[in-house]
C-alpha cells in the first residue's frame, strides 16, 4: 500500500486534486479563452491557471524544488493578452492568496526550468486540451523524476467514471510510487489498488487510441490491428487518462505512433511520465516502439526515444513485433 502520509505522496495527491477542481470549475461554464502556441495546440485559461496553482504550491510545500511545466507566461505578458491574463488570476485567485497578475506569471514561470541532474518534477497542466474543450476526457498530469526514472506520479482525470471507465464520470485520482503500487479514488472514496487486464489472447485485445487522429498514424494502427485479429472497436479518449484506464483493466494496447510527416517527432517528458508510472505499478509495460525503455534524462524531450507503445504486459513482445512488421521506424 502506498503511503499516503509521506511528504511528497501528500504533496502530489492534494496538489492534483486541487488542480483538477480548478480546471473542472473552469470547465463548467465559465470563460474560456484559448491563446494559439507554437504547435497551433489551444492554450485555455486552465492550462496557465493550474501550473501557477502548482507553481506556488511548489514554491510553498517544496521550497526549491525544480518543476518542469508545459507553459510560459511570455503570451500572458503581452499587452494584447490582458484579459487572458485577467481571467487566469481571478481563477487562480479563488485558490490561492497573493494572486496579482505578475505573481501569477511568475508561478507559471516556475516550470520554465531545465531538467538537470537532480530530481525535479513534471506538470503537464490540462492534458487533452481540445477533450477539455469539448467536455471529453482529460487529465492534470503531475510526476517525480530522478535519475532519468520516474518515481512518483500522480493523474487527476476529473471525468472519468468509477473504475477508471471511460465514460463520462464523477472522476478519479490515481497515485502511484516506484514499488508501491498504483492506486486510484473516485473523488471523496477510498483508495484501491490498479490492477492491468490479464488477457493474452492478442485477438481480444481492446486498443486505447487519441480521440484527435494527429497525435498518432491512424493508418499504421489498423494495419496492426489487422495483423494481431483484434475485433474489438477503438476505446477513444483523449490525454493520460488512456493509461489510467489500461491501468485498470479497461484495454491492453496503447499506440502512439509517429504521425505521417513527423518521423523525427518527439514527446515531451510531461506528456508520458505520470501516465508511465501509473502503468507500470499496475503491472504494466511501457516502452518506446522499438522495446527501449523511456529515459527522463535528456531535457524536456525524450530525446533517446521514438514514439511510445505501453500494453498490459503481457501482450508486449506481441505487439512490439507488429510494430517492427508494419512500421517504417527510423534508424
Amino acid at each position: 500500500m502506498i503511503d499516503t502520509q509521506q511528504p511528497e505522496v501528500t504533496f502530489a495527491l492534494e496538489v492534483v486534486r486541487e488542480a483538477s477542481e480548478l480546471a473542472r470549475q473552469i470547465q463548467a461554464g465559465m470563460a474560456v479563452e484559448g491563446i494559439a502556441k507554437g504547435d497551433l495546440s489551444p492554450v485555455t485559461v486552465a492550462d496557465f491557471a493550474v501550473q501557477a496553482l502548482v507553481g506556488r504550491a511548489i514554491a510553498e510545500a517544496l521550497p526549491g524544488a525544480v518543476l518542469v511545466g508545459e507553459e510560459k507566461a511570455d503570451m500572458l505578458r503581452q499587452p494584447e493578452n490582458a484579459e487572458t491574463l485577467r481571467l487566469v488570476t481571478d481563477f487562480t485567485g479563488r485558490f490561492t492568496d497573493g494572486a496579482e497578475p505578475e505573481q501569477v506569471c511568475d508561478w507559471i514561470d516556475r516550470g520554465g526550468a531545465d531538467p538537470g541532474d537532480a530530481p525535479f518534477w513534471t506538470l503537464d497542466p490540462i492534458d487533452g486540451t481540445k477533450g477539455y474543450l469539448r467536455g471529453g476526457q482529460y487529465a492534470v498530469a503531475l510526476a517525480r523524476i530522478e535519475n532519468g526514472a520516474v518515481t512518483l506520479g500522480a493523474l487527476g482525470c476529473p471525468n472519468l467514471g468509477a473504475g477508471c471507465k471511460e465514460d463520462m464520470g464523477a472522476g478519479i485520482v490515481a497515485i502511484a510510487q516506484r514499488g508501491a503500487g498504483a492506486w486510484c479514488s473516485v473523488t471523496g472514496g477510498d483508495f484501491e489498488p490498479m490492477k492491468v487486464s490479464a488477457e493474452t489472447n492478442p485477438a481480444n485485445a481492446r486498443l486505447l487510441r487519441s480521440v484527435e487522429s494527429g497525435h498518432t498514424n491512424v493508418g499504421e494502427i489498423d494495419h496492426i490491428a489487422e495483423r494481431l485479429g483484434v475485433a474489438a472497436d477503438p476505446v477513444c479518449l483523449d490525454s493520460q487518462a488512456k493509461y489510467a484506464v489500461l491501468a485498470s483493466g479497461g484495454g491492453e494496447m496503447l499506440f502512439r505512433l509517429l504521425s505521417p510527416g513527423k518521423e523525427s517527432y518527439k514527446e515531451c517528458i510531461w506528456d508520458q511520465a505520470a501516465g508511465a508510472i501509473v502503468l507500470e505499478e499496475a503491472g504494466g509495460r511501457i516502452t518506446d516502439l522499438k522495446g527501449n525503455t523511456l529515459d527522463f534524462s535528456h531535457g524536456r524531450k525524450l530525446l533517446q526515444n521514438t514514439g511510445v507503445f505501453a500494453s498490459n504486459g503481457l501482450l508486449h513482445e506481441t505487439g512490439l513485433e507488429a510494430i517492427g512488421a508494419i512500421c517504417n521506424l527510423p534508424s
